[in-house]
Formats: C-alpha cells, sequence, structure tokens
C-alpha cells in the first residue's frame, strides 16, 4: 500500500537525527534510473528541513550488457563513478551521501568513506522504508551481536535440515548494519538490522542445506526443494539438488570466475520487525529483499566478494541466501537457536 509524502518525510527525518546530520552540512543525493521518486523527493526536503546544503547527483546506468537481470544486485563492481573522477570529488566533499542508486561491493564506496563521508544507501520501496525505520535500540542489539562476533575464533551453524559449517574467524572484524551512520567513514543501509563477518580465509568448511522456503537473492525466490552445498576450504565445491540447484549453478557459473563460488559473509538477522514472507508480497524488480536478510533469527550467508572489509576479491557474482530454522553458535555459545535469537546481552 502507498503512504503518504508526509509519512516518508518523518521517516526521513528521523533516520537523518540518527545519523546526527547537521545544519551547514553538505548532502549529496546519489540517484540513477531506478530511483524511486518518492523517496528521492521527500529525502530532499527532509534534509533542507534539517538545515542542510543539499545536492543531486544524477548518474547513468552502467553493466546494463553484463548483468543477468534487472536486480542491481546482479552485478556488482563497477559503477556509474568509476574512472568519474568530477563525481568522485563531489561525493568526498560532502558530509554525507544518501544512495539512491546503490554503489554496494564498490572501490569507489570504499574510497568516499576514507575520506570521513558518511554513505546512507537506501533503495527499498517507500513503505518498507516507513516500516522498518531505524531506531537506537536497534544499533544496541546490532552492536551486542558485534561484539560477541569480535570476541570469538569460530562460527558453527547447524540445523536439523543437515547443515553443519564451520569457519574459522578472525581474519576481518565484524560490520553492524543498524540503518543509521552515526560516524564519520561509516556506511549503512536502511533499513536492515543484522550483524555479519567473513570467514577467515580457506578456513570454512562444512555442509549447508538450504531447505524448503529458504530465500535465494538476487533470483528473490523461496527455494522448492532442498539444496545440498559442500563447502571445502572457503568454496562451495558441489551443489545437488533439483531445480532450484542447477539453476544457482547455472546463473553462477555465467559469470566464468571461479571467486564467485567462494564463501563470503556470514552473520545473523537481529531485525523483529522484518518478516521472512514479505518477499512474496512482492514482484521481483520492487524490491532487493532486505527483509529477508535482516529477519529475526535467519543464518545469513553470502557468496562473492570480501572487498568490503579489505579483502581482494572483487567477483561482480554477489549470492545472499538467508537460511531459516539454524542454530548459529560463537566458540561453542549459542546466539540463535533453531531460528530463535538467544538474549545477546544475557549471553555475553
Amino acid at each position: 500500500m502507498a503512504i503518504s509524502d508526509h509519512e516518508l518525510t518523518e521517516a526521513w527525518k528521523t533516520v537523518l537525527a540518527l545519523s546526527r546530520l547537521e545544519p551547514e552540512q553538505t548532502v549529496t543525493i546519489l540517484t540513477g534510473p531506478n530511483t524511486h521518486p518518492q523517496t528521492l523527493s521527500t529525502a530532499i526536503v527532509a534534509a533542507q528541513a534539517a538545515g542542510a546544503i543539499v545536492n543531486r547527483l544524477d548518474m547513468l546506468p552502467v553493466n546494463g550488457a553484463r548483468a543477468h537481470s534487472r536486480d542491481p544486485l546482479a552485478y556488482v563492481g563497477s559503477t556509474p563513478l568509476t574512472g568519474n573522477a568530477a563525481a568522485m570529488a563531489m561525493c568526498k566533499a560532502s558530509d554525507l551521501v544518501l544512495d539512491l542508486m546503490l554503489l554496494l561491493f564498490s572501490p569507489e564506496q570504499a574510497e568516499i568513506l576514507e575520506s570521513g563521508t558518511k554513505i546512507l544507501l537506501a533503495v527499498e520501496p517507500p513503505e518498507i522504508l516507513a516500516r522498518l525505520v531505524p531506531t537506537e535500540e536497534d544499533k544496541a542489539r546490532v552492536q551486542a551481536a558485534g561484539r560477541l562476533i569480535a570476541a570469538s575464533t569460530e562460527m558453527r551453524v547447524t540445523s536439523a535440515a543437515g547443515t553443519d559449517l564451520i569457519c574459522a574467524l578472525g581474519q576481518y572484524p565484524a560490520v553492524l548494519e543498524y540503518g543509521f551512520v552515526d560516524e564519520p567513514g561509516r556506511w549503512d543501509h536502511w533499513p536492515s538490522g543484522f550483524a555479519l563477518t567473513w570467514p577467515d580465509e580457506g578456513a570454512c568448511n562444512g555442509t549447508i542445506i538450504v531447505d524448503r522456503g529458504d530465500i535465494l537473492l538476487p533470483m528473490k525466490s523461496y527455494v522448492a526443494e532442498p539444496i545440498v552445498m559442500t563447502v571445502k576450504d572457503g568454496y562451495v565445491t558441489r551443489m545437488e539438488g533439483g531445480v532450484d540447484a542447477e539453476l544457482l549453478w547455472d546463473y553462477m557459473e555465467a559469470f566464468n570466475d571461479p571467486e564467485g563460488f567462494a564463501m563470503s559473509h556470514i552473520g545473523w538477522g537481529l531485525q523483529d520487525r522484518a518478516r521472512w514472507s514479505t518477499l512474496g508480497l512482492y514482484d521481483r524488480e520492487q524490491t532487493i529483499g532486505m527483509d529477508a536478510r535482516a529477519f529475526a533469527g535467519n543464518f545469513l550467508f553470502s557468496l562473492g566478494p570480501n572487498t568490503e572489509v579489505g579483502g581482494e576479491r572483487n567477483t561482480a557474482c554477489h549470492i545472499d541466501i538467508p537460511l531459516r530454522r539454524c542454530t548459529v553458535a560463537l566458540d561453542g555459545r549459542e546466539v540463535v537457536r533453531e531460528g530463535r535469537l538467544i538474549d545477546l546481552e544475557a549471553a555475553q
């Protein structure tokens, strides 16, 4: 259901206040051909109401001939800012960049952040943004999870379906996504609500069962029959199952890049207002599936790049797969049990 401009403007005001936007600061809004006009117009009004100096930087699309779908996460890496020194200078001269285009997994994003500029990504439909406005409580919950990740050397994930995966931790930092950017050089995504990290290189082994009802992204589909993945030394070496397994394998093979089969980020959802079922209510091109990534108690794992945390695996293939009903343990301490969150404060 559509929402009013007033409601979305108020949501933006809340997020910008949480992001510590101050009068006379400069906000640059990155837009592209798929930017939602209501998201853009209300962002401008809210930023101006906060006393900011607001610019809009509209970029032309790239990768259209390379991507295998219209989803903005179907091909990651090069962006409209690649090789665009003028646009990069504008972003780095800003206090806050509102990314309504999607720069994820790009060297340009990392360079902008290194300059001290904050980046907030917001590309979901307006009604999803309004339903999942972040809070300080979201931040506290995600930070608690991040502290546990940072103090751990191993993550083990099991399930009644047969998942048994062990990943060594410590090479890469914990990444916290709680929906706003309240520190210089911080990136976040509205909406979100999860904590994650990357396993040590070559140190992830076991079996993952993508069971019925689990979700494949960017396909944005619920799995109809189980997919059995064999993980050896940090790479998925085999996928077995029915049509879902064949479709996923064929899609990934099309990138002609073995690094696309590497284990990428691992973590779990912490957003109790996000729902597993929401993806079934939208056409595929309407959403990138943030409810699926963030719903409380999922185990979210990814295949592909690790450049977000300083790694060198810059593959264009990026797969996110949230699983239900898993148990996630850090150094033997359960943080999710059979798809249900455990009180993190009590677990510390």
